[in-house]
């Protein structure tokens, strides 16, 4: 971001610095033509705080929306490498099949050879007419024409047996194959979705550190101005009250020695009344103030219940320091970089410890939160304790960046950024409030 305002602002104070008189030094009252110029000097410094303050405030815009799209992208990564961890799994799923149907391969193989090498040795290899021809007698021959029917169908039944255990060692294969390859693929695409995430979210909060720098330097510029001109405005006042207070110190003129009368404007020679009345009057009381402080409202939840497990759970984890990525349904972990030493909590990570102490799994990312309970969505005007709130950017769910739970009475519960901390805070809405779900049904 261009930083001339801020090095116009700091000239102007410099200016302003040396144009007035040290504070604390006794000196002559202030001209009227330095005060005006400190005044246009503070003018001016306020001038440019205004058009960095524009400046501002589209950088943090920026800022936000880097920040949103780093938690859109984060959530596409986690689901990446959800699948990814679902191929790996298929992958060792398909080895086992492989594995398996080569073992009854390679048994119904040792089957085919066992029955050959035990046809063999009771002749019934030999062509069937001559098995047949060499048979001593009618009852042998009886008995030979009937082995070798028994024999020639158990053949066939092998046979086409160890063909369909070939087939399905081949289609293991290729489907461990194909569930390699997957994992492969979601891996990379993983990766690239992490350095994306990581770089959006990094940027975003180099833009908040530094717009949160620069805030602070030109706010302390236009104090130091404005600090300068009530100076020098103060100094002139007193200057007045002074030649004001030695004038009204000085003797009243002595009467005209040829007249008897007193002299005209006096009133029976006693001491001139000052202007206005003699005495300053009280201010008036202030009026009542018109906005008398809201009245705090907290709707409750059934003890005991799904809601009041996972608000209790959420609430437990007050104070828990806000981490990238952090969190599952076990409690808080370390995030992602660049939180991968940041041992806490992201928004939907909350989510799943909360309402998984109560038994509920909604899911991993806030997106996530909001698809699986899609068919319980829930108006502004009906939200209810225990509800899932959510903020996106656009008009599809997974836009979605950011979730809280809804307490009740205008209250929600969250992780709300970094640098920030488990909290409960008032509920806001905007123009990126997406909706509501309710997962308790």
């Amino acid at each position: 971001m261009s930083r001339w305002a801020v090095r116009g602002a700091g000239t102007g104070i410099t200016a302003l610095v040396l144009l007035g008189i040290a504070p604390g030094v006794a000196s002559a009252a202030p001209s009227a033509s330095e005060v005006a110029a400190a005044q246009a000097e503070r003018d001016a410094a306020a001038a440019q705080v205004g058009q960095l303050s524009a400046e501002l405030a589209a950088a943090e815009a920026a800022a936000a929306q880097a920040s949103q799209n780093a938690q859109i992208a984060l959530q596409d990564y986690e689901e990446t490498q959800a699948a990814l961890e679902a191929a790996r799994a298929a992958e060792a799923a398909a080895q086992a099949a492989v594995d398996q149907a080569q073992a009854e391969l390679a048994q119904g193989q040792a089957e085919v050879a066992d029955f050959a090498r035990t046809s063999y040795m009771q002749g019934t290899t030999a062509p069937g007419i001559t098995a047949l021809l060499t048979s001593g007698s009618p009852t042998e021959l009886m008995e030979r024409a009937a082995l070798l029917e028994a024999a020639g169908t158990h053949r066939v039944d092998v046979v086409g047996q160890l063909t369909v255990l070939e087939e399905q060692a081949t289609a293991a294969e290729q489907e461990a194959t194909a569930s390699a390859q997957q994992a492969v693929e979601l891996e990379a695409q993983a990766s690239v979705q992490l350095d994306a995430a990581v770089a959006q979210e990094t940027a975003a909060r180099e833009q908040t550190a530094a717009l949160t720098e620069q805030r602070a330097v030109v706010e302390q510029q236009l104090q130091v101005a404005e600090s300068e001109v009530g100076r020098l405005t103060a100094e002139q006042q007193a200057a007045a009250r002074q030649a004001a207070a030695q004038q009204a110190a000085r003797p009243a003129p002595s009467a005209p020695s040829s007249g008897g009368s007193a002299p005209q404007g006096s009133s029976g020679g006693g001491a001139p009344q000052s202007q206005g009345g003699g005495g300053s009057s009280a201010p008036a009381p202030a009026p009542p103030s018109s906005n008398p402080a809201p009245v705090s409202t907290t709707a409750g939840t059934p003890s005991g219940s799904v809601v009041d497990r996972a608000i209790a759970a959420a609430r437990s984890q007050r104070g828990v320091v806000y981490s990238w990525g952090g969190g599952n349904a076990s409690g808080p972990t370390y995030g992602i970089p660049p939180d991968t030493d940041v041992y806490g909590f992201d928004c939907s990570g909350l989510m799943q410890y909360a309402y998984a102490q109560a038994g509920v799994q909604v899911g991993g990312t806030s997106r996530d939160q909001y698809y699986r309970f899609r068919d319980r969505t829930v108006a502004r005007s009906d939200l209810q304790p225990g509800d899932l709130v959510f903020w996106g950017s656009g008009a599809s769910y997974t836009t979605i960046y950011h979730v809280a739970l809804y307490l009740g009475g205008g209250r929600i519960i969250a992780a709300p950024q970094s640098g920030d901390v488990v909290r409960e805070m008032n509920m806001y809405y905007g123009n990126d409030y997406y909706g509501a779900v309710r997962p308790t049904g």
